[in-house]
C-alpha cells in the first residue's frame, strides 16, 4: 500500500502537534500548516494526498482553503474538521467537495477510520481510472480467452448488447466470469468513461442492503451517525453491477423496481427522490424463474431485469477452452513470479481436461497460479497440480450422458462418492453411512476407481 502525504492544517499549535503526531506513528508522511495561506504554499510545492483542516481560522477559513485545494489539484482529498455546534458549515463543505468531515473534540479512533475511508475511496478511484485509461484487455470481448461454440454465442450476445441501454441478466455458476462480462459490456458500451459500480448482494447483511444500494441519511437508524452516499449515487451515469441478485430481500426488490420504473431513488430517513441514471446489469447462480414460481422473487422485478439474458456456460461444457485458458495463465503467473515457465507435462494437461472443474474458470485460475508458484522445473508435472485434481477419477459429462451402460453407472457412481465425501468432510465412516454402505464397500469402491 503507498504511503500517504497528509496536510494538518489549524491554526492552534497544541492541537496541530498531537492530530500530526497520531497521524505520523500510524505510517503517515504529514505536514502541517497554522494556517490557510501557509497550507496553500505547502499545496503549490509539496506531494500532498489529503488536507486534515479546522474549518474556523483566521484570514482564509476552511472552506475557502478546501475550495482552493480542490482548483489547485481535484484529485487531493479533504476532509474538515468543526466544532459540535456547527454541523451547517460542515454540510456547506460537504456540498463544496469535502470528502468527510469530523467534530471537534477529535476521537482520535474516529478519525483514523475516517482517514482509512476516504483513502481507500481514493484508491479505488484511481484505480478505476487506470482501468479505464488502459481499457484494459481483459474487459474487452477480444481479450476475454474462448474458442467455444457456447461461449461465443455468450459472447456474440453481449457485444450486440453492449451499445444498448437496455437491463441485462448475467446467468451461470459461480466463477464462470459473470462479473467478467459485465465490465466488458460496461467497457464497450457508452458509459465506458463512467463509473463501474459491483456489490454482491450474497456477501451483504439483510439489514445493511438498501443503505449499500441507496445511502442513508444521518440520524436514519441506529448507528448512521453520518451521511452515506449509496452505490446508486455513486454509480450515476455509469453502471451499476448487482451479482447474485437472487439474495435479494423482497423487501429491497419493491425498491429496486422503482429504480427500473422512474430513475430515482430515495436514501433511508429522506423523503426526497433524487434522480439516477444508471444501467443495471444483474447477475446470479440462482434459477430466477423457479423462485418466482415459489414467491422468493418478484415476477415484476425477474421481467425488468431479464430484458437480455446471457448464459455463461460451466467449464466442463467449454473443454476446447481449457488449454487456452490454462496457457493464459501460466503466462500470467510466471510473469507475476519472475519464473519461466513452458507449460504442462502431457499428463498434468490430461488431468486437468479430465477434471470437473465445480469451481469453473475461477477454480482453474487458482489451480494453475498454486501449480507455478510449486513447480521446480520449466514445466508443470501432475505433482504440482492439487490432490483434488491430480487424484480426481475421469468423471465427465460424457461419461454420464454419452458413455456406454457400464461406463455412465461408473460415473454416477463416482459422482455420488465424491459429493458424500465432499459433504462429510472426506471422513470415510460419515460418507459410507450418508451412502447406505459399510466402510469396507466404500474403501472397496474407492481402491475400483483409483480414488485416493
Amino acid at each position: 500500500m503507498p504511503k500517504y502525504h497528509i496536510l494538518v492544517v489549524d491554526d492552534e499549535l497544541p492541537q496541530r502537534e498531537a492530530l500530526a503526531g497520531f497521524l505520523s506513528k500510524k505510517s503517515f508522511s504529514v505536514i502541517t500548516a497554522q494556517s490557510g495561506k501557509a497550507a496553500l504554499e505547502l499545496l503549490k510545492n509539496k506531494t500532498v494526498d489529503m488536507v486534515l483542516t479546522d474549518l474556523r481560522m483566521p484570514e482564509m477559513d476552511g472552506l475557502e482553503l478546501l475550495k482552493t485545494t480542490k482548483e489547485i489539484n481535484p484529485s487531493i482529498e479533504v476532509i474538515v474538521m468543526t466544532a459540535y455546534g456547527s454541523i451547517e458549515g460542515a454540510t456547506g463543505a460537504m456540498k463544496a467537495g469535502a470528502a468527510d468531515f469530523i467534530t471537534k473534540p477529535v476521537d482520535l479512533e474516529q478519525l483514523e477510520l475516517t482517514v482509512n475511508k476516504v483513502l481507500e475511496h481514493k484508491q479505488l478511484i484511481a484505480e478505476n481510472k487506470r482501468l479505464k485509461e488502459l481499457v484494459n484487455d481483459r474487459f474487452r470481448f477480444g481479450g476475454i480467452i474462448s474458442g467455444s461454440s457456447p461461449m461465443q454465442q455468450a459472447l456474440s450476445v453481449a457485444s450486440r448488447v453492449a451499445e444498448s441501454k437496455a437491463s441485462v441478466l448475467i446467468t451461470g455458476e459461480s466463477g464462470t466470469g459473470k462479473e467478467l462480462i459485465a465490465k466488458a459490456i460496461h467497457f464497450a458500451g457508452p458509459r465506458a468513461s463512467k463509473p463501474f459500480i459491483a456489490v454482491n448482494m450474497a456477501a451483504l447483511p439483510d439489514n445493511l442492503v438498501e443503505s449499500e444500494l441507496f445511502g442513508h441519511e444521518k440520524g436514519a437508524f441506529t448507528g448512521a451517525d453520518k451521511f452515506r452516499k449509496g452505490r446508486f449515487e455513486s454509480a450515476h451515469e455509469g453502471t451499476i453491477f448487482i451479482d447474485e441478485v437472487g439474495d435479494m430481500p423482497l423487501s429491497t426488490q419493491v425498491k429496486l423496481l422503482r429504480v427500473l420504473q422512474e430513475y430515482a431513488i430515495e436514501r433511508i430517513g429522506s423523503s426526497e427522490s433524487l434522480s439516477v441514471d444508471v444501467r443495471i446489469i444483474a447477475a446470479t447462480n440462482k434459477n430466477l424463474e423457479e423462485m418466482v414460481k415459489t414467491g422468493t422473487f418478484r415476477e415484476d422485478l425477474f421481467y425488468r431485469l431479464n430484458v437480455v439474458k446471457i448464459e455463461l456456460p460451466p467449464l466442463r461444457q467449454r473443454k476446447a477452452d481449457i488449454p487456452l485458458l490454462i496457457n493464459h495463465f501460466v503466462n500470467r503467473y510466471s510473469e507475476l513470479n519472475g519464473k519461466k515457465i513452458n507449460g504442462l507435462s502431457n499428463e498434468s494437461l490430461d488431468k486437468l481436461m479430465k477434471y470437473h472443474f465445480p469451481g469453473n474458470v475461477r477454480e482453474l485460475e487458482n489451480i494453475i497460479e498454486q501449480a507455478v508458484v510449486l513447480c521446480r522445473d520449466d514445466v508443470i508435472s501432475v505433482n504440482d497440480l492439487p490432490v483434488s485434481v491430480a487424484q480426481s477419477p475421469e468423471l465427465t459429462d460424457q461419461n454420464l450422458e454419452h458413455g456406454t451402460f457400464q461406463q455412465r453407472v461408473e460415473a454416477f457412481e463416482k459422482k455420488l462418492i465424491l459429493e458424500a465425501l465432499k459433504n462429510n468432510k472426506k471422513i470415510q465412516t460419515k460418507a459410507a453411512d450418508a451412502l447406505g454402505m459399510t466402510e469396507r464397500h466404500l474403501r472397496y469402491k474407492l481402491k475400483k476407481y483409483n480414488m485416493k
